[in-house]
């Protein structure tokens, strides 16, 4: 093991700015140059491991094995689960039954633009999310909104805030994995912490939904739709994600808002249909669309979610051994150079074949069974699959190398040493940071391989609750989603302002820091009041 040098130039300042060169240099290659996320990542990583050994002293050969094993943990613990996620959504996709399930809501809600809100943007888009991210919500909410009569900008911007609530949890919990993978801290605690702050974030964004369709008008009539919509997804995604982790949080948000959207569209229904903007609509333009869909096709709509969600709780629960069996473990480690801290910095890789990622192959090959997927349509699910993630698999792999470095080579301990002399005020940079580093990565996951085991320092350091500073980054970069470019180049690929992201990264920007402040606000109340929500058992 060597040491880690806390101050390389005698100077925090001058190693303060040093540190953050891989960061910034990530950054500006991707929101000022647009470089290719994966190329970013790579020269980013390579940076890392450069200043490492020249500037902090880290011997170069354990530097590389750090950096190989953060690459292979980003492949099998995110990258794996990611992958089989985007394989389920587009098999649902090719064989129609996404389209199905789609109409079968789309029936059972009513013309009212209220309504489609909540129940296309909020609930359906935490599925989409839940399933698969990258900006796909935006891309298949968007045109369901612009066909009620909302204007693309303004369609988008609807899809995309409504969008923010379920991002910590999106693609199946990947988010989450890659903080634990970088802080060492446990899935279920991360899961549970992250889970209270968002159910608390989603009390809100159904409120700006309504008034962004209706205006002032809307609210006289709608306010069940936002009540209703915030506390059916906070009834699902609450408990998945504080007892059983972050792999069906969304999911289970999204379905029990559905279903308690068309409960309450049975007993009640504004009485006044609107319009986008308020305008009532006339009598010809309220009449609801028939589905017309057969029981069976019904049951193969809904068919999918039912395997996913059994099969995932069966095998990723408390209850279940899978997740805890390890073939190997393999790493190297460092002194800390943090004052007071004896247990060592480990970059290792953990090969944990049952992992959340499994299950969600093992669901997949159920589902595409039952769907008698024939080899037609499964050549055209892995083309599209391979066309759409093979840049977010490199992204991966390069991005927690450079975590791993970042971390094992003592950088992250400089940063957060410096950061620390901030003080207790640091709660209010902790989100900022997480929205920034979304808001020009384009990813959550990226920004918790990023800046995870760093605000985990700083935590440590200023004696916070343990789980609260990764928390609020997590959070934090869900809420800069709206207004990341790499999202919005996907997000915008079904409307009218395909590669012209730039208007509606404008017209999204003044509500992701209305949110911002709300989180600041939340994570506040949390540190001064519910310190033992964000606080790990035993420390």
């Amino acid at each position: 093991m060597f040491q880690q040098v806390l101050d390389p130039f005698h100077n925090l300042f001058v190693t303060w700015v040093v540190a953050l060169i891989p960061v910034v240099l990530l950054l500006v290659l991707l929101a000022v140059f647009r470089i290719s996320a994966w190329i970013s990542t790579l020269v980013g990583s390579l940076v890392t491991l450069l200043l490492g050994w020249a500037v902090w002293q880290m011997p170069l050969g354990p530097g590389i094995h750090a950096y190989l094993y953060g690459s292979a943990t980003g492949v099998w613990n995110v990258g794996w689960i990611t992958f089989w996620g985007v394989v389920l959504f587009n098999t649902l996709v090719v064989t129609g039954v996404f389209d199905k399930f789609r109409r079968w809501i789309s029936a059972h809600g009513t013309r009212d633009v209220r309504v489609q809100a909540i129940l296309f943007a909020w609930a359906f888009g935490a599925l989409l999310e839940g399933l698969v991210g990258f900006g796909y919500p935006w891309a298949v909410v968007a045109p369901i909104l612009i066909g009620l009569g909302i204007p693309a900008l303004d369609a988008i911007r609807v899809a995309a805030i409504a969008n923010n609530a379920p991002v910590s949890f999106g693609a199946l919990g990947a988010p989450i994995i890659a903080l634990a993978a970088v802080t060492g801290l446990p899935l279920l605690a991360l899961s549970g912490s992250i889970g209270h702050i968002v159910a608390v974030l989603a009390l809100l964004p159904p409120w700006i939904l309504i008034y962004l369709v209706s205006g002032k008008r809307g609210f006289r009539e709608g306010w069940p739709l936002a009540v209703v919509g915030s506390l059916g997804y906070i009834a699902g995604q609450f408990p998945v994600a504080v007892y059983l982790g972050p792999y069906l949080p969304d999911i289970a948000g999204s379905i029990v808002c559905i279903a308690a959207l068309l409960l309450l569209l049975r007993v009640w229904r504004p009485k006044t249909v609107l319009g986008y903007g308020g305008e009532p609509l006339s009598a010809a333009a309220t009449a609801d669309e028939a589905h017309g869909l057969t029981s069976s096709e019904i049951l193969q709509a809904w068919m999918p979610f039912i395997v996913l969600v059994v099969v995932v709780v069966l095998w990723t629960g408390p209850w279940s051994p899978l997740p805890k069996i390890s073939l190997f473990t393999t790493g190297v480690k460092a002194l800390s150079s943090i004052p007071g801290v004896v247990k060592p910095v480990a970059a290792a890789f953990n090969f944990t074949p049952f992992i959340g990622g499994s299950a969600i192959f093992a669901s997949w090959i159920i589902i595409a069974l039952l769907l008698r997927v024939n080899g037609a349509q499964l050549a055209e699910v892995f083309r599209n699959t391979w066309r759409q993630m093979w840049g977010a698999l490199l992204v991966g792999v390069f991005i927690f190398g450079l975590a791993y470095v970042y971390n094992y080579a003592g950088i992250a301990s400089s940063l957060a040493f410096a950061f620390s002399k901030i003080g207790p005020a640091f709660i209010i940079v902790a989100p900022i940071l997480g929205w920034i580093g979304v808001a020009l990565s384009g990813s959550n996951t990226s920004t918790n391989a990023m800046f995870g085991a760093f605000q985990n320092i700083v935590g440590k350091l200023l004696g916070f609750p343990t789980l609260l500073l990764p928390t609020l980054n997590s959070v934090g970069a869900e809420i800069g989603k709206p207004v990341a470019p790499q999202t919005a180049s996907v997000g915008v690929s079904t409307t009218e302002y395909v590669r012209r992201e730039g208007p509606v990264i404008r017209h999204n920007m003044g509500w992701t820091f209305f949110l911002l402040g709300y989180l600041i606000l939340i994570g506040v109340v949390f540190y001064f009041f519910f310190p033992n929500v964000v606080t790990l058992t035993g420390t």
